[in-house]
């Protein structure tokens, strides 16, 4: 294996592991009945929108998932191509 092997692959477990942990810290978004009934107290347009670390877990969460899914499939299609 080569160098770029073991350096892609090491951002790979890096990556997975930081999606796992900003995954696992996100407050669960099913408030059940109760949320049903009494209505969101979030709303779209919310002064703190963007603002709160539940809404930064969110962004780092997409960010992180994509970066994975493009590194992954890069790395994916560049090994078949290359043996």
């Amino acid at each position: 294996m080569s160098a770029i092997q073991y350096i892609l692959g090491i951002v790979l477990i890096l990556l997975a592991i930081v999606l796992i942990v900003s995954v696992l810290l996100q407050e669960s978004r099913s408030a059940g009945l109760s949320g049903a009934i009494s209505g969101g107290a979030d709303t779209f347009f919310g002064k703190s929108k963007g603002k709160t670390i539940e809404q930064k877990l969110a962004k780092i969460t997409k960010f992180v998932a994509l970066a994975f899914f493009v590194i992954a499939l890069g790395v994916s299609v560049a090994f078949m191509f290359m043996y």
